[in-house]
């Protein structure tokens, strides 16, 4: 798990800029929705095409968090990544064509293909009755015509998103920043989240805590939500 803390000279500056370095004092747990992303074999399982190992170490957080707000009466909603094929390539030839080489392309396309939501998750992950199972098809689950989430987040009621899953820089916090544009609430779950490294992870936090959102940890979010 990465434990690479928020450095001290960017809290000062977040604290000069709005007064305080956390925005939420509480959560109204009715209101607030775990948004799991991209925990899935593709980037969880060892040797996968898109493997981020650390994304393992997240595992009992994140379902420890997602019973946590099954319990207060919060919303789990897990995204998955999946794209379908087109042709020889698939419905993101802008990513697939350009980012990833040639010789792992059409493992990395079949990695994700869609699945059903029982076969989507990595095997480690805990969902329940109840919870949503969402795919996308761009980075950002919030991007225009990536996914249903928006839909099911309004319809809802949800205003406060906890952001948890993998890659911290890429898919979280693409679905944080868009989040925060959409004028919803987004907590990035510092210790429910995986990075290549430690120094992305950080980095990404960094700027998500002075520009889009919150960071917090599983603990606090238990406490937010009492």
């Amino acid at each position: 798990m990465h434990t690479l803390p928020i450095r001290q000279h960017i809290v000062d500056r977040v604290i000069a800029r709005r007064g305080r370095v956390h925005l939420h004092d509480r959560l109204d747990p009715t209101r607030t929705a775990l948004v799991v992303i991209d925990m899935q074999p593709t980037f969880v399982a060892p040797g996968s095409p898109a493997e981020v190992p650390e994304s393992r170490s997240i595992v009992d957080n994140i379902n420890a968090l997602a019973r946590i707000v099954r319990r207060r009466g919060g919303l789990v909603a897990w995204v998955t990544h999946a794209n379908l094929p087109v042709g020889q390539g698939s419905d993101w030839s802008g990513f697939y064509d350009h980012f990833v080489a040639a010789d792992v392309r059409a493992r990395t396309i079949e990695a994700n293909a869609p699945r059903p939501a029982s076969e989507a998750l990595w095997q480690g992950m805990a969902p329940a009755p109840g919870d949503v199972h969402l795919a996308k098809n761009r980075y950002s689950a919030l991007a225009h015509g990536s996914s249903g989430l928006e839909r099911v987040l309004r319809s809802a009621g949800i205003t406060h998103l906890l952001i948890a899953g993998t890659k911290t820089n890429i898919c979280c916090e693409s679905t944080g920043r868009d989040a925060m544009m959409l004028d919803f609430f987004p907590i990035m779950v510092a210790d429910c989240l995986a990075a290549l490294s430690d120094e992305e992870h950080r980095a990404a936090l960094e700027t998500f805590v002075q520009n889009f959102g919150d960071v917090r940890e599983v603990s606090e979010i238990e406490g937010l939500m009492a």
